[in-house]
Protein backbone atom coordinates (compact mmCIF):
# COMPACT_ATOMS: atom_id res chain seq x y z
CA UNK A 1 0.00 0.00 0.00
CA UNK A 2 1.34 3.29 -0.88
CA UNK A 3 2.60 5.53 2.14
CA UNK A 4 1.20 9.02 2.01
CA UNK A 5 2.39 11.97 3.58
CA UNK A 6 1.56 15.63 3.39
CA UNK A 7 4.07 17.39 1.49
CA UNK A 8 6.27 19.82 3.36
CA UNK A 9 9.57 21.78 3.46
CA UNK A 10 11.08 20.62 6.88
CA UNK A 11 10.25 16.47 6.50
CA UNK A 12 10.88 16.54 2.67
CA UNK A 13 13.47 19.01 2.05
CA UNK A 14 15.72 16.64 1.36
CA UNK A 15 13.45 14.35 -1.32
CA UNK A 16 14.63 14.70 -4.73
CA UNK A 17 12.23 13.31 -7.67
CA UNK A 18 14.08 10.87 -10.62
CA UNK A 19 11.97 12.08 -14.10
CA UNK A 20 13.37 9.46 -16.19
CA UNK A 21 10.84 7.52 -17.50
CA UNK A 22 11.38 3.22 -17.29
CA UNK A 23 9.80 0.30 -15.85
CA UNK A 24 11.40 0.61 -12.94
CA UNK A 25 10.23 3.07 -11.26
CA UNK A 26 6.35 2.61 -11.99
CA UNK A 27 5.90 3.01 -15.61
CA UNK A 28 4.98 -0.35 -16.57
CA UNK A 29 1.88 0.26 -16.57
CA UNK A 30 -1.14 -0.93 -19.10
CA UNK A 31 -3.35 1.88 -19.06
CA UNK A 32 -3.54 5.53 -17.01
CA UNK A 33 -6.55 7.44 -16.33
CA UNK A 34 -7.27 10.77 -18.36
CA UNK A 35 -9.92 13.15 -18.76
CA UNK A 36 -11.52 15.82 -21.06
CA UNK A 37 -8.99 18.38 -20.20
CA UNK A 38 -6.46 16.07 -21.70
CA UNK A 39 -8.12 13.93 -24.80
CA UNK A 40 -6.90 16.36 -27.44
CA UNK A 41 -3.37 16.04 -26.52
CA UNK A 42 -3.19 12.09 -25.70
CA UNK A 43 -5.67 11.23 -28.65
CA UNK A 44 -2.44 12.44 -31.43
CA UNK A 45 -0.32 9.51 -29.92
CA UNK A 46 -2.81 6.80 -27.99
CA UNK A 47 -5.83 4.90 -28.28
CA UNK A 48 -8.54 6.22 -25.71
CA UNK A 49 -11.05 3.94 -24.33
CA UNK A 50 -13.58 3.41 -21.18
CA UNK A 51 -13.25 1.54 -18.46
CA UNK A 52 -16.14 0.81 -15.13
CA UNK A 53 -15.08 1.01 -11.79
CA UNK A 54 -16.21 -2.34 -10.67
CA UNK A 55 -17.43 -1.00 -6.82
CA UNK A 56 -19.17 1.58 -8.54
CA UNK A 57 -20.19 1.14 -12.10
CA UNK A 58 -18.82 4.47 -13.25
CA UNK A 59 -17.16 4.57 -16.83
CA UNK A 60 -14.06 6.75 -16.49
CA UNK A 61 -11.88 7.35 -19.58
CA UNK A 62 -8.28 5.87 -19.78
CA UNK A 63 -5.42 5.66 -22.16
CA UNK A 64 -3.91 2.35 -23.30
CA UNK A 65 -0.41 1.46 -23.11
CA UNK A 66 -0.39 -2.39 -23.19
CA UNK A 67 -2.28 -5.56 -23.72
CA UNK A 68 -1.86 -7.13 -20.70
CA UNK A 69 -1.18 -6.03 -16.95
CA UNK A 70 2.49 -4.73 -16.53
CA UNK A 71 2.87 -3.93 -20.14
CA UNK A 72 3.77 -0.45 -21.39
CA UNK A 73 4.65 -0.50 -25.37
CA UNK A 74 5.60 3.60 -25.46
CA UNK A 75 8.24 2.54 -23.20
CA UNK A 76 11.93 1.87 -24.41
CA UNK A 77 15.55 1.88 -23.39
CA UNK A 78 15.56 5.15 -24.03
CA UNK A 79 12.25 6.26 -21.84
CA UNK A 80 9.23 7.72 -22.94
CA UNK A 81 9.11 7.05 -27.04
CA UNK A 82 6.18 9.55 -27.65
CA UNK A 83 6.98 13.21 -27.00
CA UNK A 84 3.47 13.67 -25.25
CA UNK A 85 3.73 11.84 -21.60
CA UNK A 86 0.31 11.78 -20.17
CA UNK A 87 -0.80 14.70 -17.21
CA UNK A 88 -1.75 10.56 -15.12
CA UNK A 89 2.40 9.62 -15.28
CA UNK A 90 3.92 13.29 -15.31
CA UNK A 91 2.39 13.43 -11.42
CA UNK A 92 4.97 10.88 -10.25
CA UNK A 93 4.25 9.90 -6.66
CA UNK A 94 2.30 13.29 -5.75
CA UNK A 95 -1.62 13.50 -5.38
CA UNK A 96 -3.58 16.16 -3.92
CA UNK A 97 -5.03 15.50 -0.94
CA UNK A 98 -7.28 17.16 1.85
CA UNK A 99 -6.63 18.51 5.78
CA UNK A 100 -9.67 19.98 7.80
CA UNK A 101 -9.81 23.73 6.81
CA UNK A 102 -13.16 25.05 9.31
CA UNK A 103 -12.82 28.71 6.90
CA UNK A 104 -13.32 26.90 3.37
CA UNK A 105 -16.28 26.82 2.69
CA UNK A 106 -16.69 22.91 2.55
CA UNK A 107 -14.60 22.54 5.50
CA UNK A 108 -11.60 20.95 3.86
CA UNK A 109 -8.13 22.38 1.94
CA UNK A 110 -6.56 20.55 -0.60
CA UNK A 111 -2.83 19.92 -0.19
CA UNK A 112 -0.06 17.92 -1.94
CA UNK A 113 0.73 14.71 -1.07
CA UNK A 114 3.50 12.51 -1.86
CA UNK A 115 4.21 8.43 -1.79
CA UNK A 116 7.02 8.01 0.18
CA UNK A 117 7.14 4.04 -0.49
CA UNK A 118 7.66 5.68 -4.25
CA UNK A 119 11.04 4.20 -6.22
CA UNK A 120 10.74 7.61 -7.87
CA UNK A 121 12.29 8.91 -4.70
CA UNK A 122 15.85 9.33 -4.36
CA UNK A 123 18.38 11.93 -2.43
CA UNK A 124 20.94 11.57 -5.77
CA UNK A 125 22.11 15.02 -6.98
CA UNK A 126 20.12 14.25 -10.37
CA UNK A 127 16.87 13.61 -9.09
CA UNK A 128 14.72 16.88 -9.09
CA UNK A 129 14.70 18.88 -5.68
CA UNK A 130 11.73 19.91 -4.00
CA UNK A 131 12.41 22.96 -2.10
CA UNK A 132 15.37 25.46 -2.55
CA UNK A 133 17.68 25.95 0.17
CA UNK A 134 15.66 28.23 2.69
CA UNK A 135 12.53 26.28 2.06
CA UNK A 136 10.69 27.66 -0.91
CA UNK A 137 9.08 26.05 -3.42
CA UNK A 138 11.44 24.61 -6.82
CA UNK A 139 10.54 25.40 -10.48
CA UNK A 140 9.77 21.71 -10.41
CA UNK A 141 7.25 21.80 -7.49
CA UNK A 142 5.32 25.00 -9.27
CA UNK A 143 5.27 22.92 -12.48
CA UNK A 144 4.27 20.06 -10.42
CA UNK A 145 1.80 21.89 -8.49
CA UNK A 146 0.17 23.66 -11.74
CA UNK A 147 0.01 19.67 -13.15
CA UNK A 148 -1.88 18.55 -10.09
CA UNK A 149 -4.43 21.43 -10.15
CA UNK A 150 -5.22 20.63 -13.89
CA UNK A 151 -5.10 17.09 -12.88
CA UNK A 152 -8.03 17.69 -10.52
CA UNK A 153 -9.67 20.22 -12.48
CA UNK A 154 -10.01 17.62 -15.32
CA UNK A 155 -10.89 14.52 -12.86
CA UNK A 156 -13.94 16.64 -12.18
CA UNK A 157 -14.98 16.90 -15.81
CA UNK A 158 -15.18 13.02 -15.82
CA UNK A 159 -18.61 12.87 -13.53
CA UNK A 160 -20.91 15.14 -15.87
CA UNK A 161 -19.18 13.67 -19.17
CA UNK A 162 -19.60 9.97 -18.55
CA UNK A 163 -23.36 10.93 -17.74
CA UNK A 164 -23.64 12.93 -20.87
CA UNK A 165 -22.86 9.61 -22.82
CA UNK A 166 -24.72 7.15 -20.13
CA UNK A 167 -28.05 9.37 -20.81
CA UNK A 168 -27.98 9.06 -24.71
CA UNK A 169 -26.83 5.60 -24.45
CA UNK A 170 -23.56 6.30 -26.64
CA UNK A 171 -20.85 4.40 -24.53
CA UNK A 172 -20.93 0.62 -25.43
CA UNK A 173 -18.71 -2.36 -24.61
CA UNK A 174 -16.14 -3.45 -27.22
CA UNK A 175 -13.90 -6.59 -26.97
CA UNK A 176 -10.67 -7.14 -29.75
CA UNK A 177 -8.33 -9.66 -29.80
CA UNK A 178 -4.99 -9.56 -31.85
CA UNK A 179 -2.61 -12.45 -33.33
CA UNK A 180 1.03 -11.57 -32.88
CA UNK A 181 4.10 -12.58 -35.12
CA UNK A 182 4.70 -15.69 -32.84
CA UNK A 183 0.97 -16.69 -32.65
CA UNK A 184 0.33 -15.77 -29.32
CA UNK A 185 -2.94 -14.46 -29.06
CA UNK A 186 -3.95 -11.45 -26.58
CA UNK A 187 -7.33 -10.57 -25.63
CA UNK A 188 -9.05 -7.18 -24.66
CA UNK A 189 -11.66 -7.23 -22.18
CA UNK A 190 -13.39 -4.91 -20.10
CA UNK A 191 -12.88 -1.85 -22.51
CA UNK A 192 -15.66 0.74 -23.52
CA UNK A 193 -16.02 2.95 -26.33
CA UNK A 194 -18.37 5.47 -28.21
CA UNK A 195 -21.36 3.95 -29.80
CA UNK A 196 -20.97 5.52 -33.52
CA UNK A 197 -24.44 4.29 -34.30
CA UNK A 198 -26.15 5.13 -31.73
CA UNK A 199 -24.02 8.89 -32.05
CA UNK A 200 -25.14 9.58 -35.57
CA UNK A 201 -29.05 8.39 -34.54
CA UNK A 202 -28.64 11.48 -31.99
CA UNK A 203 -31.18 14.37 -33.37
CA UNK A 204 -30.13 18.11 -33.99
CA UNK A 205 -31.29 19.31 -30.00
CA UNK A 206 -29.05 16.66 -28.39
CA UNK A 207 -26.19 16.85 -30.73
CA UNK A 208 -26.44 20.78 -29.96
CA UNK A 209 -26.44 20.20 -26.45
CA UNK A 210 -23.40 17.79 -26.65
CA UNK A 211 -21.70 20.37 -28.35
CA UNK A 212 -22.33 23.50 -26.26
CA UNK A 213 -20.83 21.93 -23.33
CA UNK A 214 -17.62 20.75 -24.74
CA UNK A 215 -18.72 16.76 -24.89
CA UNK A 216 -18.95 16.23 -28.53
CA UNK A 217 -15.67 17.18 -29.69
CA UNK A 218 -14.58 14.68 -26.38
CA UNK A 219 -16.23 12.30 -28.66
CA UNK A 220 -14.91 12.74 -32.07
CA UNK A 221 -11.36 13.00 -30.27
CA UNK A 222 -11.88 9.48 -28.76
CA UNK A 223 -12.95 8.12 -31.79
CA UNK A 224 -10.21 9.73 -33.72
CA UNK A 225 -7.77 8.25 -30.96
CA UNK A 226 -8.90 4.47 -32.24
CA UNK A 227 -6.43 5.14 -35.09
CA UNK A 228 -3.79 4.42 -33.16
CA UNK A 229 -4.19 0.51 -31.81
CA UNK A 230 -2.81 -0.62 -35.24
CA UNK A 231 0.55 1.02 -34.11
CA UNK A 232 0.36 -0.51 -30.91
CA UNK A 233 0.04 -4.32 -32.86
CA UNK A 234 3.04 -2.84 -34.33
CA UNK A 235 4.82 -1.69 -31.46
CA UNK A 236 4.44 -4.63 -29.75
CA UNK A 237 4.75 -7.34 -32.66
CA UNK A 238 8.64 -5.36 -33.12
CA UNK A 239 9.43 -6.83 -30.22
CA UNK A 240 8.88 -10.74 -31.46
CA UNK A 241 11.66 -11.96 -34.21
CA UNK A 242 9.07 -12.45 -37.31
CA UNK A 243 7.06 -10.21 -39.17
CA UNK A 244 3.01 -10.67 -39.64
CA UNK A 245 0.14 -9.89 -37.25
CA UNK A 246 -3.08 -10.32 -37.02
CA UNK A 247 -6.70 -8.95 -35.58
CA UNK A 248 -9.30 -11.60 -34.46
Amino acid sequence: MPRYEMLNNVEHRDVRIRTQRNADTGDAVQYVVTFPLELRRAQAYYPIFFQKDASTGQFFPIILLGFEKGENLFLNDDGWEPPYVPMSVLRGPFLIGYQSNPESPDGRQAVITINMDSPLLTSAEDGQPLFLEHGGSSPYLENLTALLEDIQLGLEMNPPFVKALTDNDLIESVSMSITLNDGAERQLLGLYTINEDRLNELDETVVGVLHRSGHLQSIYMIMASHSHFRAMIDRRNALLPNEGTSLG
